[in-house]
């Protein structure tokens, strides 16, 4: 055999190798098609909100206007805290129909290095007032009726990140 005819061969089978893998490839995509993916884009300031660790939305101090403010007074020192229902918060952004009543909503602070993990059905019930605040520096503060936020020192302050976890 020829030289010329060996590269020829050579030539042929990496081709042919080169289509069945493109083939195979196309093929495989065809069978699996990736969700679309939006593309959400933060502005500085916004707090972005993640399900299942993928971030879906972002939701800024604008948004908030939309949405109708609640208070109740704190057992700790009988202030005012007034804001919006976490609820109507995560309704802005997402479909109620993502909300099952056993994913875990983790609503978190990186700079004070706390977080509150909760039940959307604990979230969704207006009795425990889930909300987040105004502090006084003009950031957000998780605070709540329930048990495990009713006291200042459990509350989420300066609220920078939620999360949302199916179950």
């Amino acid at each position: 055999m020829s030289q010329r005819v060996r590269v020829l061969v050579a030539i042929v089978i990496l081709v042919a190798l080169m289509g069945a893998v493109l083939g195979i490839e196309a093929l495989r995509r065809l069978m699996n098609p990736a969700p679309p993916l939006a593309e959400v884009t933060l502005s500085p300031g916004d707090i972005p909100i993640y399900r299942d660790e993928q971030l879906v939305a972002g939701f800024s101090s604008a948004d908030l206007d939309q949405l109708a403010t609640v208070s109740f007074v704190d057992a700790e020192k009988g202030k005012l805290q007034q804001g919006w229902l976490l609820p109507d918060v995560l309704l802005l952004h997402m479909e109620a129909d993502v909300l099952m009543p056993d994913c875990s909503i983790v609503v978190s602070s990186s700079s004070e290095g706390t977080s509150a993990k909760l039940t959307w059905v604990e979230v969704n019930n207006e009795a425990n007032m889930v909300m987040l605040a105004l502090t006084n520096r003009g950031t957000l503060k998780l605070v709540s009726l329930l048990e495990v936020l009713d006291m200042r020192d459990e509350w989420v302050v300066d609220a920078d990140k939620i999360e949302i976890f199916s179950p």
